[in-house]
């Protein structure tokens, strides 16, 4: 009980002590204690509330006398405090009436004051907008006069710098809604110029190319020309030429050029001379200032490719006149200068790695059209004036920067063209030389003739040189003529070679070959044609044997000519060699071979003319008129052979030899068409007598061998061609049928070239005539006897021969 009592002082004083938001846990501990406590507790609390009511009532007590004297001074001061608010009321009323018009000159003065200030805060404000207006004043006038990237610079400005100042006023937001719009303007306007840039250079790209394949081509005439000129001061030869060009030629061509170069220094015009390139740039940089420059390179390239395709796309009839190629060739010239302009001008718009790669599809493009067209072009002339003008094209191109070997490979394939177009053109001059050649030696009455056709042709005898005029040179006029013409061919084909990038050496290897064909091919070819025309007679295919003969030894004059107009010594190693020998063999081998047809021709035109009469009697005592006939032309025909000017020993027996052969052959094709005759399978009968006509006209031919048509002959070469027949129509004519059939198969035997077949045949034939003539003879009874003696014999001779003839068969 004692130890509670100290524990409810201790929470009284807490109580008395704490706030009284914070007691709760203080009361709650007097709950926690014993049973009873909150009894005990309260019985204290009562407690100390009364002696806390029993010091307030002693407070009370000690100071109720000062309250007492206090509410007794404040009862005083009432009286003194009414008249005081009287006072201050009236002066208040006077201080109110008074202030009025202070009153209202402060509030006139505050109006005017916030005016004031309202004025301040418009200026300021007006200060910033002002250059916001002027610049957009500014942009639009730029707008008007089309200078598109200053407004865009401006626009750039007002964005960055001014409209962020002043983007709470409500025309900011228009302007600023406005700007968009304004940069797609602008992107639409300069696209726009820029496709009738596009428009206008594709116009333009003819001349831009033009322009810049004429300077190319002065340019490189200038450099050629002081090369020629070096070479005439030094003596050096350098340049691969005609020999014929003089030197005061070159002094007057070098300064007639510097005087060309002179005239038109100031006319040189540059792709920017020519187009107006602003549009590009202009729309370039709007497109880069507004970050669409990929979208820019995008669209110009992709209408450039465009534009190249139809540029490379040639006319069809590009092919018929020059002109049509040098349009081509300005237009895809133009296109490359502009797009080397833009890109050396502009950064990115156009790459090395994009003209490159655009190049390669316009020279694969450019190959195969040149291949297609090319193939039409038949006159060489405009085969050459192609070739200078590709030249010209890659040259120009290459001074760009562009890499051309394949239009210099391509050149070789048009070379092979060229050659081709010369080689017909070449074809129809021989032609028509041949055609107007006389085929008759050339005559000069006096030494000014002689030498103008040694001249155009290198003939050299010192045997006719020793002859007084007038004279006959061997060969005929075409002779000279073909020569030249082989010479300007080569020229020709040089004109194609030059300018080529090539060695001399590959130059002369190139003229070789081009003449070989000429030659081999086109040369022989009129000659084999030349040959063949029926119009050509005997004497004329001499003659042509005797042309080849000298145009075949002139060729060595040709491989000199083509030194020296190269300057490549025969003696190199890889010079080739002219086939000219060869094709002037084949044409003496053909016209010798045409000269032997002819003769049989005419032999097999004369026999069949002949008109036996198979059954005469007798013979006519005499050699038939057709045969005396052929005799006659033959004669004659080894009399112009032999009377041909043979001045050269090698003429002499070459045209010997050539009679010689003739002349055998005509004698055996003679034989042959005989003894066909008399073998003939639609003669079934003949008789005795007209075996002695046979026999007789085999003697004139024989007698024609003999008297020997052409000199050379050894012995009776000549008349070995009719052994068959003398020995068939012998046996005949002795009727030694014994001597045959007993000496068969001997090497002496006197008809050892009667075959049995040959002499089974005629015997039949002549059995039957035998045979027809008996039934018309009604002689006496003693001659008829010996007809069927003879007949007996004629059929056991037929059955030995038969024998024999089966002999052979099977021996075979």
């Amino acid at each position: 009980m004692a130890e509670s009592l100290p524990e409810h002082d201790r929470i009284l004083q807490e109580i008395e002590s704490t706030d009284t938001a914070c007691v709760g846990p203080t009361l709650r501990s007097v709950y926690d204690d014993q049973p009873n406590a909150h009894q005990k507790f309260m019985e204290k609390l009562d407690a100390c509330i009364r002696n806390h009511d029993r010091e307030i009532e002693k407070m009370c007590n000690f100071h109720h006398q000062g309250f007492v004297d206090a509410i007794t001074e404040l009862l005083k001061v009432r009286a003194d405090a009414e008249k005081l608010k009287v006072q201050v009321t009236d002066t208040n009323r006077r201080l109110q009436d008074a202030g009025k018009e202070v009153i209202s000159q402060t509030e006139e003065i505050i109006r005017c004051r916030v005016q004031q200030r309202n004025i301040t805060t418009v200026v300021e404000k007006l200060q910033l907008c002002l250059p916001v207006l002027e610049m957009y004043s500014k942009l639009k006038e730029q707008m008007n006069v089309k200078r598109y990237y200053s407004a865009l610079k401006t626009m750039e400005q007002l964005e960055n710098l001014y409209l962020p100042r002043v983007s709470q006023y409500r025309f900011c937001q228009i302007m600023i809604e406005n700007l968009p719009k304004l940069r797609e303007e602008i992107k639409e306007i300069s696209m726009s110029d820029l496709k009738d840039f596009l428009e206008s250079i594709r116009k333009h790209s003819d001349r831009i190319g033009e322009t810049a394949m004429k300077q190319a081509q002065q340019q490189k005439t200038f450099s050629t020309t002081l090369q020629k000129q070096n070479n005439v001061n030094y003596g050096r030869n350098m340049h691969l030429g005609r020999s014929r060009i003089s030197d005061s030629k070159n002094e007057m061509t070098l300064k007639r050029t510097f005087e060309d170069d002179d005239e038109h220094e100031e006319e040189v015009l540059t792709a920017q001379d020519l187009v107006d390139f602003s549009p590009v740039y202009r729309c370039l940089h709007i497109y880069s200032v507004l970050g669409d420059g990929e979208i820019f390179e995008n669209y110009y390239r992709k209408q450039r490719r465009k534009q190249a395709r139809l540029v490379l796309q040639p006319q069809s009839s590009m092919h018929e006149t020059v002109e049509g190629y040098r349009r081509y060739f300005s237009q895809i010239v133009g296109f490359f200068v502009v797009e080397d302009h833009i890109l050396h001008v502009t950064q990115g718009l156009v790459t090395r790695t994009y003209t490159d790669e655009l190049w390669n599809m316009a020279l694969s493009k450019i190959v195969a059209v040149l291949r297609t067209h090319s193939s039409y072009c038949t006159d060489p002339d405009l085969v050459l004036e192609l070739k200078n003008l590709i030249v010209v094209f890659a040259d120009t191109l290459q001074g760009y920067g562009f890499p051309v070997n394949r239009l210099f490979d391509l050149l070789f394939e048009i070379r092979d063209q060229y050659n081709e177009t010369l080689l017909k053109k070449w074809s129809g001059l021989f032609r028509d030389i041949f055609e107007a050649d006389n085929y008759s030696p050339i005559p000069v009455a006096n030494e000014e003739e002689y030498k103008i056709v040694i001249s155009k042709f290198p003939f050299q005898d010192p045997e006719l040189d020793k002859q007084s005029f007038p004279k006959k040179l061997p060969m005929s006029q075409s002779v000279p003529q073909i020569y030249m013409q082989v010479k300007e061919f080569i020229y020709a084909s040089l004109k194609f070679s030059e300018s080529l990038h090539r060695s001399s050496t590959e130059i002369d290897d190139m003229l070789r070959k081009s003449t070989n064909l000429l030659l081999t091919r086109t040369l022989s070819s009129c000659l084999q044609n030349l040959i063949k025309k029926p119009h050509i007679g005997l004497t004329e295919l001499v003659q042509i044997i005797i042309n080849t003969t000298h145009l075949e030894q002139a060729c060595k004059y040709l491989e000199d000519f083509i030194s020296n107009i190269t300057n490549i010594s025969q003696l190199t190693v890889h010079t080739a060699r002219l086939y000219g020998l060869s094709t002037f063999k084949d044409a003496r081998h053909a016209a010798e071979g045409e000269i032997y047809t002819k003769l049989n021709q005419k032999i097999d035109e004369f026999i069949q003319i002949a008109d036996y009469d198979w059954t005469m009697s007798e013979s006519d005592g005499r050699a038939s008129g057709y045969l005396m006939d052929l005799i006659n032309f033959l004669r004659s025909t080894f009399q112009v052979f032999t009377h041909l000017p043979n001045n050269n020993n090698d003429h002499a027996a070459m045209s010997g030899k050539v009679a010689q052969t003739a002349c055998m052959s005509a004698c055996q094709h003679l034989s042959m068409s005989l003894m066909q005759m008399l073998l003939d399978s639609e003669l079934k009968q003949i008789s005795m007598g007209a075996i002695q006509q046979f026999n007789l006209d085999v003697i004139q031919c024989e007698l024609f061998a003999s008297s020997e048509p052409v000199p050379g002959f050894q012995g009776d070469t000549l008349q070995l061609a009719f052994i068959d027949l003398r020995q068939l129509l012998d046996l005949f004519m002795v009727w030694d049928w014994s001597t045959y059939l007993a000496d068969y198969g001997q090497a002496t035997s006197k008809y050892l070239r009667v075959n049995p077949s040959t002499a089974l045949t005629l015997l039949e034939k002549v059995h039957r005539g035998m045979k027809d003539s008996s039934k018309k003879n009604n002689i006496f009874a003693q001659f008829r006897k010996n007809d069927r003696d003879k007949q007996k014999l004629i059929e056991t001779v037929v059955k030995q021969l038969r024998s024999l003839v089966n002999g052979m068969s099977q021996h075979t």
